[in-house]
């Protein structure tokens, strides 16, 4: 059985990092309490994705942290990535698992209820509500589930579940508090000042506030 911790799911941004290198941030965040690092590189070409997974998953690989790839099943396939996390417009799940065998993570972006409903049938490790609230760091996202949209998803749900949209340390939580398995957040610690100090008081929210799953 795959074991990993959604607790506090970090997706990178390398446009919000302030002028720190995203190995040092991602390395802080780890030391801070994150349990999940996504590489999400939406601008990068190909040679700089892999080249910027291998550090990372270096230095995420001394701390015993999955790396996660998001949409491209090749940089996580070539640089033996932990798993992948994909959306409702890439590539199909049941490709993606035959691409990447029994063993390696699959995450679910969904979108809205009918989402969450059609991934029970799917051979997925959790799903990534999107988004709970409205946010700057994604674009062309539909509309937020609210607090009581994850609710809902919550109960209609198989999978383990994160949620990620517009999360801060003044409303993780009521968003923890719905009975997710964690939070996913961007600019909350890649653009903060002290991505330690961030990360650690998420931390410390989610440990708090979080049900007993």
């Amino acid at each position: 059985m795959k074991q990993f911790d959604l607790s506090l799911y970090l997706v990178t941004d390398s446009i919000l990092t302030k002028g720190k290198s995203l190995e040092y941030i991602v390395e802080q965040a780890v030391l801070g309490g994150v349990t999940m690092v996504q590489l999400r590189e939406k601008e990068a070409n190909t040679k700089d994705f892999y080249n910027t997974a291998i550090r990372l998953k270096k230095c995420l690989s001394y701390y015993n942290i999955p790396l996660i790839i998001n949409d491209r099943i090749d940089i996580a396939l070539a640089c033996d990535a932990a798993g992948v996390h994909i959306g409702q417009n890439d590539m199909p799940c049941d490709i993606a698992r035959k691409l990447l065998g029994p063993y390696k993570i699959i995450g679910l972006s969904v979108d809205c209820i009918e989402d969450v409903k059609a991934a029970n049938a799917m051979d997925i490790d959790y799903i990534g509500i999107s988004p709970i609230f409205n946010t700057p760091t994604k674009s062309n996202t539909a509309s937020p589930f609210g607090i009581e949209g994850v609710k809902q998803a919550m109960k209609l749900t198989n999978h383990p579940a994160i949620t990620i949209g517009g999360i801060q340390n003044q409303n993780a939580k009521e968003v923890i508090q719905t009975g997710v398995n964690g939070i996913a957040v961007v600019s909350a610690i890649i653009s903060s000042e002290e991505p330690q100090l961030a990360a650690k008081e998420l931390s410390n929210i989610i440990k708090t506030n979080r049900k007993t799953l």
